[in-house]
Formats: structure tokens, C-alpha cells, sequence
């Protein structure tokens, strides 16, 4: 059944069901039922999180893009939030010599388990874009952001059929992961230049994530490590990142 089909059976299915119960209830149920539910289905607002989740998934399989601006819409400020460098001592000492010894590790469910380097992701073709990052904390800002598209890095590690789920590790400990749309979305980026530069250290340097689609902190930092999974639950309490655990969604589109 490809995935056309599955959502269309879930919008039909939440109407008719609608007539005999509530429809959130319905709709939860169904979302469960065609897998169109998140890690965090079963937190505090596990109802709601599932209901924007499936919600989305089914009304936004096209895959809409994130606006994009011109040059001239360039934030003069951009803030760095959170961790601005990283206490961690190997990273310190990458860190003076321009990121030279620095590796991305891609493993899970991949044929090819691959370390890259920064030299490495620099060969695959460039994409850039002018993206506005919306900060929970309830700022925005507009950069322009370089990289290679994720999707480029996971099809030359080959993923496996099963794979549902793309974990990332960082050097400052925070941890975070996508389902298989948004890593595969085309604004999905691994960062490394940030307005015509190399990505600054307070910013994330040398590699940080950009999910267009998604609120500023599934945007995560310093990225070292990437894991394909076809479930959640081995990770931290199952709810998909570390975020969740704190009380926020694990699924932040937007």
C-alpha cells in the first residue's frame, strides 16, 4: 500500500468514525492504527502530539517547502542560544585546528555505515537557502544557510527499507531525532556555512542540523553521530528525543 493510499483511508476512515465518537478520539485511534503517530504518543499531551502529527503527515505529503527570502531579508542578528561552546575537550582541540580531525558517523540501518569528514560533506553538490529559524522562546531570524541536503548523506549510506526514524548525537550531549519525511525533505540541510561562511562555533560549527519545516530546536548543534532506527524505544524513555523528555514535542512542524 503506498502512502497516497494509507492517508487517504485515514481521512476517510476519521469521517466516518466521526459519526459515532468524538472525532479526536477517532482520529487518535486511527492515527495509531496507520502509524501515523509520534514517539511521544503516550506523554502528557500524547493526544494532542498525535493529532498534529498524523494531521500533518496526511495533509502535507507533498512535502511543501519553507519560505524562503531574498539577501536583503538577512536578520542583522541572529542569536545563539543554549550551548555556545562545547566543554568537550577532543572538540576544543578539533576546534583549533579548524575541524580537520572531525567525523560524522553514520551507522544503524544503513548497507554502508560511513564516517565523514568535513572535507568529505564539502564534495557533495552545495545547497543553500534563506530560511527563517523560529525560536520557541518566541523569537524569529533569517539567514542563509549551506550544506549538503540530508538526504544526500543517507542515500550514500544506503537505508534500509525498515529504517523509520533518523537519531543525531551531538557533542554537547543533546540528542534529537526525524522521521523519514523530514530527513528526506529538501530543506533538510547539514550546515556548514552560515551567510556566505563556514558555520560559527556559537552557531553550531562545524555541522549543524536545519530542518526548515520544524521549530528551532529540532535544529540541533554540533552534530557528531547519526543513527537510522526503525523505532524509538531503545533511545533515552522511547520518546524520541531528549526535548520530549523535557516537555516539549518531538514533533514540531510547522
Amino acid at each position: 500500500m503506498n502512502n497516497l493510499l494509507t492517508r487517504r483511508r485515514f481521512m476517510k476512515r476519521i469521517v466516518s468514525a466521526s459519526a459515532g465518537i468524538a472525532v479526536p478520539g477517532a482520529a487518535f485511534v486511527l492515527a495509531k492504527r496507520y502509524g501515523l503517530s509520534p514517539p511521544d504518543d503516550g506523554g502528557l499531551f500524547g493526544v494532542g502530539s498525535t493529532l498534529t502529527y498524523a494531521a500533518h503527515r496526511a495533509l502535507l505529503y507533498r512535502q511543501p517547502m519553507a519560505r524562503e527570502f531574498r539577501r536583503d531579508q538577512i536578520s542583522a542578528n541572529f542569536p545563539a542560544i543554549n550551548t555556545t561552546l562545547p566543554e568537550d575537550s577532543e572538540y576544543l582541540e578539533d576546534m583549533k585546528r579548524g575541524f580537520q580531525d572531525w567525523k560524522l558517523t553514520v551507522d544503524g540501518l544503513v548497507a554502508r555505515p560511513t564516517e565523514f569528514s568535513l572535507a568529505q560533506l564539502k564534495r557533495y553538490p552545495s545547497h543553500s537557502q534563506i530560511t527563517q529559524h523560529i525560536c520557541e522562546q518566541g523569537w524569529s531570524a533569517i539567514a542563509e544557510w549551506t550544506g549538503v541536503p540530508l538526504s544526500v548523506v543517507l542515500d550514500a549510506a544506503g537505508i534500509q527499507p525498515q529504517a523509520k526514524y533518523v537519531f543525531f548525537m551531538c557533542v554537547d550531549g543533546w540528542w534529537d531525532s526525524l522521521d523519514m519525511a523530514d530527513a528526506f525533505h529538501p530543506q533538510t540541510l547539514l550546515a556548514y556555512g552560515m551567510n556566505g561562511r563556514d558555520l560559527p562555533v556559537p552557531h553550531g560549527a562545524p555541522v549543524r542540523l536545519r530542518v526548515g519545516r520544524q521549530i528551532g530546536y529540532k535544529n540541533l548543534k554540533y552534530l557528531s553521530s547519526i543513527t537510522v532506527t526503525d523505532n524509538a524505544k531503545e533511545w533515552g524513555k522511547g520518546q524520541g528525543s531528549e526535548g520530549a523528555e523535557h516537555g516539549y514535542s518531538w514533533y514540531a512542524g510547522i
